[in-house]
């Protein structure tokens, strides 16, 4: 019998939520590093938005694909939304597990009468959930500065606000999956560098993906990274035009949240395998 079978739906989502209660809670334990985290995120939108200036065409609007135009001012928004969406995906982390595995801890993580995935996606959202309210200091931070705009619509904010649901649990899907690679390396952060360069420009995060060359552009789409910041960013902006393509958009994401699932499910089968064989 399945440990989640031991307990009902109200008692799993209670244990759950307990588990995202204490994994806020300790990110609370060094506060120091938070505030340093949230100082290295105002600078960088600073500075963004100090290079995005000084290379933008004098017209203040650049052409890209389709014959659409970006603004400035488009191109800055862009960039503060892309880093705000970006720090607070990353600051779940990826050495919970790591850690756990390689002092053994693990083990009583998989007598829980809760699903260990669960588990840990539980314990990520917690750490996710800690860092809003810095994110509201960012984002005040950035309309103060002049580098952020309102959305283009009601309708692209409606959609925006739709889209980080599948935006983020994507995110934490693929956090979750390279954690696991701990089961066979026990140690990460290689790996997690690479992870972390590869997600951030393939989300778009680093450049849109309206100034990448059609061919790169078009590699990118292909990938799940894409539903994580430029989707969102661009429903904000109204770079998406028509209900069509706001729905085909979602679509996409919702198909990527999915398959993320499902490879995820894959991979901790792999792994748990490989716990069983490590303990003999």
């Amino acid at each position: 019998m399945r440990p989640s079978a031991r307990l009902g739906p109200r008692q799993r989502l209670a244990a759950y939520t307990a588990l995202a209660r204490v994994q806020a809670r300790s990110q609370y334990a060094y506060r120091s590093d938070v505030l340093f985290g949230l100082a290295g995120l105002l600078l960088q939108i600073y500075m963004l938005r100090l290079v995005w200036t000084a290379v933008y065409p004098r017209s203040g609007s650049a052409a890209v694909e389709g014959g659409h135009e970006i603004t400035l001012a488009t191109q800055i928004t862009y960039v503060v939304l892309a880093s705000v969406q970006s720090w607070l995906t990353d600051s779940g982390g990826l050495s919970t597990l790591q850690l756990r595995v390689r002092e053994g801890v693990v083990a009583l993580d998989l007598a829980r009468p809760v699903r260990f995935t669960s588990q840990m996606i539980a314990a990520r959202a917690g750490s996710t959930l800690a860092m809003v309210p810095f994110v509201a200091v960012a984002l005040v931070f950035s309309v103060l500065a002049g580098g952020a705009q309102a959305p283009a619509s009601a309708t692209a904010m409606l959609a925006y606000v739709v889209s980080l649901v599948p935006a983020y649990s994507s995110a934490l899907l693929l956090g979750v999956i390279v954690s696991m690679i701990s089961f066979w390396t026990l140690e990460l952060d290689g790996v997690y560098s690479v992870y972390l360069m590869t997600a951030r420009f393939f989300s778009g995060a680093l450049v849109p993906l309206w100034f990448m060359p059609d061919w790169l552009a078009d590699v990118t789409r292909l990938l799940p990274f894409q539903t994580m910041v430029y989707i969102p960013t661009a429903l904000y902006l109204g770079q998406m035009h028509g209900t069509r393509d706001i729905l085909q958009a979602l679509a996409v994401q919702c198909a990527w949240a999915i398959a993320l699932w499902l490879v995820l499910r894959l991979v901790w089968l792999r792994a748990l395998r490989r716990v069983v064989v490590q303990g003999g």
